[in-house]
């Protein structure tokens, strides 16, 4: 008896309960080789007791390298199942994004075969067939709060890709999730057609519900029905520090001044923020800011977010993934559930992600990048252009759709030797996830360039003079006017590059662990 209720109480389509076995008794039904599909988005609403007693079979039993599965879910999920997973060499294909050292270690020694791809698009492109040879999935890991007496499935903190991947699924096993509250009635579900079937989705502000609270499931695919009092393990979060909290000044400033300048009204329009520290600090600075009577409509609500709920300035919010921390986030929720239950829609992927409603609510999106060069191309996901740290996820759902698009980062992050040791920004990314058509405004702790109307060049001299960090403004401006030169003498100027030299910081990186390079002289070696 769990203090949520037993799992005969939350399975009310009752012929299922004669379905209903350990986790480890659902071993039998997997072999190497099978594609499968698991619920959850971000370390939110993923199957847990069958992943992890999978796990424990193949340690047990010395499988490792032997028992590999293809996995397809809605982002990243737990590390205690799919980063487990990776240091048992369980996955061959994964899709389309990750957390995890251990998981992106095998990424990028090549055991894991990854890809990436925009968040909404995986979502629809899913259920087109695109990512298997016959369309199909082997077996569905679903976790869910409740089971209705038609069998409508109430997922529990996420939505992910179920909605438009379930039918798609040759079998399903089933989590009932009795750890926790149920969360039937907060998600919006919307089973779309497709092309040329699809219709508008008729979402006119953040707390619009086009659907029903259910995921519709076909009972005969049901295997087995597990129960789970495990929770969410969440994501940890970095307090707010100086540099959040000065990013976080630059950006109310700069509402202020839209507000003043009429391009936006008082009450803002809906925010977007993606994931991770310094998303949830920006979130977090915001909370404490003038704007009142607030939404905001995203794929991910963190702990900051209900800091804008208790400050009463936040009215209602929507997301595909109630992505808190193990702790405080999710305790905070619990103890507060009448607070915030009622002022959050849960949505599948493919309409929280979705271009047609960001950009008809306008939405204002922020996202962090791994860095981003003078010319306001950035990199999300590949460390030097070739190593991959998670994935691409949706912000590019909303960069390229957004109707006031924000990138924000530190200027430097630390090095082993040098606390300003690598610089954001650069005069070329190695890597380019969101381009400069993308990007309205870049931030960091020194500043906000606004690079709306602005040509390339004069969007370079923006951003060294606004965003880079004092060390590396020289060494910046002297690439830019040295490219400058020499390239328009050419008349071959409008966005400046010299491809002998622009890679030269990270190149200096690699080899003697600074960007600090002393000169762009092409025939002085580096180290000099």
């Amino acid at each position: 008896m769990s203090d949520f209720g037993t799992l005969e109480s939350r399975v009310r389509r009752k012929s299922l309960l004669s379905k209903v076995m350990k986790p480890e008794d659902t071993i039998k039904f997997f072999t190497a080789g099978q594609n499968l599909l698991w619920s959850g988005f971000t370390p939110a609403g993923y199957p847990k007791v069958v992943p992890i007693a999978l796990a424990n079979h193949v340690e047990a039993n010395n499988l490792q390298g032997k028992m590999k599965f293809n996995l397809f879910i809605g982002a990243s999920v737990g590390a205690e199942t799919e980063d487990r997973w990776a240091t048992l060499d369980m996955i061959d294909r994964r899709w389309p994004y990750q957390t995890g050292k251990n998981i992106a270690a095998g990424i990028n020694a090549g055991r894991i075969r990854m890809g990436d791809k925009h968040l909404g698009h995986f979502a629809q492109d899913i259920s087109y067939g695109f990512y298997t040879e016959n369309g199909r999935y082997d077996i569905g890991i679903i976790e869910v709060s409740a089971i209705t007496e038609d069998c409508g499935l109430a997922l529990t903190t996420s939505c992910g890709i179920v909605a438009e991947a379930i039918a798609l699924c040759d079998k399903i096993i089933i989590e009932v999730n009795t750890g926790q509250p149920s969360f039937e009635g907060m998600h919006d579900i919307h089973m779309q057609q497709k092309p040329p079937h699809r219709a508008p989705f008729l979402i006119t502000s953040a707390d619009s519900r086009i659907g029903t609270p259910y995921v519709p499931c076909d009972p005969d695919k049901i295997i087995a029905v597990v129960e789970s009092k495990l929770r969410d393990k969440g994501r940890a979060f970095s307090e707010m520090d100086d540099t959040s909290d000065a990013i976080a000044g630059h950006i109310m400033e700069f509402f202020s001044h839209e507000i003043k300048m009429g391009r936006l009204p008082e009450n803002l329009l809906p925010l977007q923020s993606g994931v991770g520290s310094i998303a949830n600090a920006v979130i977090g600075g915001l909370a404490k800011g003038p704007f009142r009577n607030l939404s905001v409509y995203t794929e991910v609500l963190q702990d900051t977010m209900l800091d804008f709920f208790d400050g009463g300035n936040l009215l209602c919010a929507s997301s595909c993934s109630l992505s808190l921390s193990e702790d405080p986030g999710f305790p905070r929720f619990f103890d507060n559930w009448e607070k915030y239950f009622s002022k959050i829609t849960l949505r599948p992927l493919s309409i929280s992600n979705a271009p047609e409603p960001i950009r008809r609510l306008g939405c204002i999106a922020m996202n962090t990048p791994v860095e981003f060069d003078i010319y306001a191309h950035a990199n999300s996901t590949l460390v030097g252009g070739t190593r991959m740290i998670n994935g691409l996820g949706g912000s590019g759902d909303f960069l390229r759709n957004g109707y006031i698009k924000i990138m924000h980062s530190p200027s430097t992050r630390p090095s082993k030797t040098d606390p300003n040791g690598i610089t954001c920004v650069v005069p070329k990314a190695p890597h380019i996830d969101h381009t400069e058509h993308d990007l309205d405004v870049l931030v960091t702790e020194r500043g906000l360039a606004d690079l709306r109307g602005l040509c390339p060049r004069d969007r370079a001299k923006k951003i060294i003079e606004k965003c880079a960090h004092p060390e590396y403004q020289p060494i910046l401006t002297d690439y830019f006017e040295m490219a400058k030169k020499e390239t328009l003498a050419k008349g071959i100027g409008h966005e400046p590059q010299l491809f002998d030299r622009a890679f030269k910081m990270q190149l200096n990186l690699a080899q003697n662990g600074t960007m600090k390079i002393k000169n762009w002289d092409i025939k002085v070696d580096l180290c000099e």
